[in-house]
């Protein structure tokens, strides 16, 4: 009997290639999901040990140690008060085990046992091909179309199959069987069938690696692709940057008569490519990423991550393109948010920002409209500026002597004070209602409200990974804290 096992592990893994160990690890299971028989279902925990050695096998039931509100299954769960009987020092996540008389090899039924077995190899060879794909580091793939399912696009790369799904196809692109098609691997999914290579002929990064097939000094290092934005099948973008200043980045991928640029349309069903000159500077950059529209001038908002680029009447429709197209892109592949206006339109916004910041002025200060009008004028645009811009220069304002600068300073100072008495006292209220919660104290509430969780509902919509993140508390207890938490909703 324990020589059959040793016996049939050898020609196994002679026959598939495979290491011993994966054949055995595939017997083990097939003797566990026969000993499960006997119980009449598959709830139950089996483990079955081969010695590697002799052949022996040994087979044991298993119960997982688990805290005593969370025993659902008994089956397969023991309680951990429960689990002392067992042994000391046992944990949760910890296992009970009950030896099993072993089952005879030779009752087990045979087809099953050689299904489980060739199938956990199967998976074990696709494993290494594919190990040894990934090794490689080929982001690109190509290979045959081998059927199409559900508009799902199956592909033969080598000894594997890939998947390039629906959503990821360029729209109106005609694939069919027996086509030879490049994609981009987006991802491997590792689903119950064994890992799967997902593709993709949208993603941005498709784009960039067919340039770098076309363009030879991107793949030498002279030339860096920046960023890169699709409308997949209509328009892209792509911001490049050279790093060697004898070399035109924007010249070299378009290639001689177009060349090389032509050649990944081509690629990408026809799909426009406009190649942009990267700039360190963002403006200079959003400016070269609405081209080929004229830019009159650009206003930045840090705080917002924002933009708002003026263009004459006549540029507009250019620079926002035909269904926003353009401006989308060149968003995208700057990462700012680009607001398109005409001369008229930023003038407008610009005096409603102008009268909003004198009213606020007005308001807070409590100055009259010249005052507060000098004030805008002259660059002030928060109360922050108003109480901490050097004294000197607030003394530099025409009509402005030294007594109404101090007396402005320490009006806005005040509002700012009393604005954070304000906010506090609403971070305190928030923490009160928090305290409420088993298990959270005072400071405890203050880190969770600064972290933006206000209420007991917040707390108890939170991941534990999450509530770890913020606190660094382990992971039991914050397990425990949002069960906590959630209390009412039950007792509701």
């Amino acid at each position: 009997m324990s020589r059959e096992i040793l016996l049939l592990v050898d020609a196994l893994a002679r026959e598939k290639n495979v290491d011993k160990e994966i054949v055995f690890g595939a017997l083990e299971l097939a003797l566990a999901s026969a000993t499960k028989k006997r119980f009449g279902h598959d709830e139950v925990d089996v483990r079955v040990a081969i010695d590697r050695h002799s052949g022996n096998h040994f087979s044991f039931r298993r119960w997982e140690v688990v805290a005593d509100d969370d025993h659902e299954f008994p089956s397969r769960q023991i309680a951990i008060t429960d689990a002392g009987e067992h042994g000391e020092n046992l944990q949760i996540g910890d296992f009970v085990e009950e030896e099993l008389e072993p089952i005879e090899f030779g009752r087990i039924g045979a087809q099953t046992a050689k299904q489980v077995i060739l199938q956990r190899i199967r998976d074990a060879e696709r494993e290494q091909i594919l190990n040894d794909f990934l090794e490689r580091r080929e982001h690109m793939v190509s290979g045959v179309i081998k059927r199409i399912e559900r508009g799902n696009v199956i592909i033969e790369c080598g000894k594997l199959e890939a998947l390039l799904p629906r959503e990821q196809m360029i729209p109106k692109e005609n694939l069919r069987v027996g086509d030879r098609v490049r994609a981009f691997l987006l991802r491997i999914d590792r689903g119950g069938r064994g890992p799967q290579l997902i593709l993709s002929r949208t993603a941005r990064e498709f784009l960039a690696k067919l340039f770098e097939i076309e363009v030879p000094e991107i793949e030498d290092g002279l030339i860096e692709i920046k960023a890169a934005a699709r409308d997949p099948g209509l328009r892209a973008k792509i911001a490049v940057k050279s790093n060697d200043q004898r070399i035109d980045p924007q010249g070299t991928c378009i290639g001689m008569r177009g060349s090389r640029v032509q050649a990944v349309t081509a690629e990408l069903g026809g799909e426009r490519v406009d190649i942009i000159l990267w700039s360190q500077d963002p403006a200079q950059f959003v400016i070269n990423a609405l081209a080929p529209a004229d830019v009159s001038s650009i206003v930045i908002d840090e705080e917002s991550h924002s933009m708002d680029v003026v263009v004459d009447e006549e540029q507009l429709a250019q620079a926002i393109g035909r269904g926003g197209q353009n401006v989308r892109l060149a968003s995208e592949l700057t990462g700012w948010e680009i607001n398109i206006m005409t001369v008229d339109q930023a003038e407008q916004k610009h005096e409603a920002e102008y009268e909003q910041i004198r009213d606020l002025f007005m308001r807070t200060l409590d100055v009259d409209e010249d005052v507060a009008t000098v004030l805008v004028q002259e660059g002030f645009s928060t109360l922050e500026e108003v109480a901490y811009v050097p004294l000197a220069e607030m003394l530099e304002i025409d009509g402005f002597a030294e007594e109404t600068v101090n007396e402005l300073r320490s009006r806005a100072r005040n509002a700012l004070l009393t604005q954070a008495i304000a906010k506090e006292e609403e971070k305190e209220s928030e923490a009160e209602g928090l305290l409420t919660v088993e298990g959270v104290d005072a400071d405890l509430a203050h880190v969770l409200v600064n972290n933006g969780v206000a209420t007991r509902d917040d707390l108890a919509d939170l991941a534990v990974d999450d509530l770890v993140e913020m606190t660094n508390m382990d992971a039991d207890q914050a397990k425990k804290l949002i069960m906590a938490a959630r209390a009412h909703w039950f007792n509701e």
